[in-house]
């Protein structure tokens, strides 16, 4: 579904990615875990067109995006969660789902409208309220559910676990569950390596721009350096 090849990434003199190649298939979840500034962000930028790669290419679907628009990129079925949500605090939570729909049929609105708060009934009780005024674990619902309203195949997450406590962080990650098992393929950018290992298919670790080990996530999750650097353990825990 999603193959990057070799793309390099520079805000002004700094190279932030350095020659990734990473792929995805149609179905899977595929994170990327790294420490904070090793480059996660910026490659899932790249991919919806906000940053331009100097090399290499990007094939959706078999068909280059590299050079295309970000509402064309949209338009052809990828979405992206940014990190920190970015919803719109002064709109109320249904014109923040709405715009996610920019484009398409009213039928489809109301068809998508309707799924999304059956997925997330906190949003469906809380339609009138500005967004900005929602809980943490509230704006995330709604920053997932504003990026379902464009109908994506794959779906970016960056960062979803932050600022969240560990209770919200389990209902997100089972929420990127339900979404994958009903048919939208998962990138994950993620910190919490431990959960994104655990609902992970594949796995791609990055430091200082570059991709370093790749693997099943099961296989990553045992690593002794993912784990050391990742996951929180010691020699003492190997």
């Amino acid at each position: 579904m999603l193959d990057v090849r070799a793309i390099n990434v520079s805000y002004g003199n700094i190279h932030a990615v350095r020659d990734v190649s990473l792929r995805v298939e149609s179905g899977e979840i595929v994170t990327i875990i790294g420490a904070n500034g090793a480059g996660k962000s910026t490659i899932l930028k790249t991919l919806v067109g906000l940053l331009r790669s100097a090399t290499g290419d990007i094939l959706f679907e078999g068909k280059s995006i590299a050079a295309l628009p970000t509402a064309t990129i949209v338009s052809h079925g990828i979405a992206l969660v940014p990190e920190g949500r970015r919803i719109f605090p002064r709109l109320s939570t249904l014109d923040n789902l709405l715009l996610g729909a920019y484009g398409h049929a009213k039928n489809d609105i109301r068809k998508d409208l309707t799924a999304v708060l059956e997925m997330f009934p906190r949003l469906a009780d809380r339609k009138s309220q500005l967004a900005g005024t929602l809980s943490g674990g509230e704006q995330q619902m709604l920053a997932i559910g504003r990026a379902l309203m464009s109908r994506p195949r794959l779906l970016l997450l960056d960062e979803p676990s932050m600022g969240l406590a560990p209770l919200l962080v389990n209902q997100i990650f089972e929420t990127i569950l339900d979404i994958n098992e009903q048919g939208t393929t998962v990138l994950l950018v993620e910190q919490n390596a431990r959960i994104a290992l655990a609902v992970a298919d594949r796995g791609y670790v990055i430091e200082t721009g570059k991709i370093v080990l790749t693997d099943d996530a099961e296989v990553l999750a045992g690593n002794e350096q993912v784990r050391y650097a990742y996951l929180g353990e010691d020699s003492s825990t190997a």
